[in-house]
């Protein structure tokens, strides 16, 4: 049974929306980041990431970076800039990007759920991301990030999110730099915000589709607080993280490619004939954007190739028959010797958002070899969430990205 509850959030004014809203942190280096708060200077990234405040020499995992984040953020709240609901509700977020929409249930999720597997994940965290969103979430004492998730389409909950989005008038629509439209609307009906929770309430498996970093330092901050608080109830705000609920009907997953530096010693013909012996290569005069499953890509050369799997090295497995772990499991380990692709520099990966002329670009830059693959299933996300399992790095892309800055939960 899962509890996702309705809140009350700080939000920015309709009038400010579109300069606060911003994309999450992790899209950015530094560098990326000190460009974007320059050209917007209201953009919520100068709080997700505070460290554009100071010189870029300056340590920014310091203790004065993580205040500033906190200072900025309670200095727009009491000057307006940020107003605060005044009833717990849920709200509709719609995104638009090139005609397809996406709308999610804005709401908190319980900690308890993800402890125990309610919320289910699909991929590891890194200690060094996570303390990182924990001091953040910490000192800021609010969460300011929404972590992405996605449940099985329900009909109480589709009927809700339809009819508001078709009888009421949003808070906020504005478009992105980028071109991606967001509308957010309030569903503040007693009788909508019990119907809401209820249906959620009867589902048991939730899923991390994106933020797995976000979502594991909301609970260690919670953890913490627990531990201190003379009377933990399991009820308080601490024990809710901030995120945005999506059906699986609204969801696309973008394919997550891959560039190699070098052919691990290998002739191109040589290692050509070693992929020969697991797929059937064909060659290709234009780029190669698969379009089925076990299907892939391959830039090498400058020629592209048609890669479809071999019978034999199919699989049934939630994890195995993935085709990032098909090209894992049969190229990127036993030929390329790359077993350990989050850690090895010679393996990069690259959004499918970039386009297949970013793979011919590395290749012509700084790799030799790219393949492109045919997008991992949101149902194949559940099945391996479902096993207890989880997948190869970087195995899923989704777009448009969640913004920040739009609702904040505060502890």
């Amino acid at each position: 049974m899962a509890d996702i509850r309705a809140f009350a959030a700080y939000r920015p004014r309709e009038d400010v929306a579109s300069k606060v809203a911003a994309l999450p942190y992790d899209v950015y280096n530094s560098k990326e980041a000190r460009a974007e708060v320059e050209r917007e200077p209201m953009s919520f990234l100068a709080i997700d990431r505070p460290e554009t405040q100071f010189p870029p020499e300056y340590d920014m995992y310091s203790e004065e970076v993580y205040q500033k984040a906190h200072d900025m953020l309670w200095k727009k709240i009491e000057e307006g800039i940020f107003i605060h609901e005044e009833k717990p509700c849920y709200y509709l977020y719609e995104q638009t990007m090139d005609g397809r929409v996406q709308t999610g249930i804005v709401a908190c999720s319980s900690v308890k759920d993800y402890e125990n597997n309610v919320i289910k994940k699909h991929e590891n965290t890194l200690a060094k991301k996570e303390a990182d969103r924990i001091h953040h979430v910490d000192t800021c004492n609010a969460q300011t990030g929404p972590i992405f998730l996605c449940f099985r389409e329900n009909s109480d909950i589709r009927e809700i999110m339809e009819r508001v989005r078709n009888t009421t008038s949003p808070v906020y629509d504005f478009y992105t730099k980028d071109n991606v439209r967001s509308r957010v609307f309030i569903i503040d009906s007693e009788e909508d915000i019990i119907k809401i929770r209820d249906a959620f309430f009867g589902m048991d498996s939730i899923y991390i589709a994106d933020g797995h970093h976000r979502c594991a330092s909301a609970v260690k901050v919670a953890k913490k607080r627990r531990e201190s608080d003379p009377n933990p109830t399991g009820n308080k705000e601490y024990d809710f993280f901030l995120s945005v609920l999506f059906p699986d009907s609204e969801l696309m997953i973008m394919d997550y490619n891959r560039v190699i530096k070098d052919l691990n010693g290998l002739s191109s013909e040589e290692f050509i004939n070693k992929i020969k012996e697991k797929f059937e290569v064909i060659s290709e005069n234009k780029a190669v954007k698969p379009s089925k499953k076990c299907e892939m890509g391959m830039f090498l050369d400058g020629k592209w190739y048609k890669l479809t799997a071999h019978d034999d090295i199919k699989s049934e497995d939630a994890v195995d028959g993935l085709d990032v772990s098909i090209l894992q499991n049969n190229v990127l380990t036993p030929i390329l010797n790359i077993s350990d692709p989050k850690n090895d520099p010679r393996i990069d990966f690259v959004g499918g958002i970039r386009g297949l002329e970013e793979l011919e670009r590395r290749c012509h830059a700084d790799m030799c070899l790219a393949f492109s693959m045919y997008p991992t299933d949101i149902h194949e996300l559940f099945a391996v969430a479902d096993a207890g399992r989880l997948m190869p790095p970087k195995s899923t892309w989704f777009e448009p990205k969640l913004l920040s800055g739009l609702f904040i939960h505060a502890l």
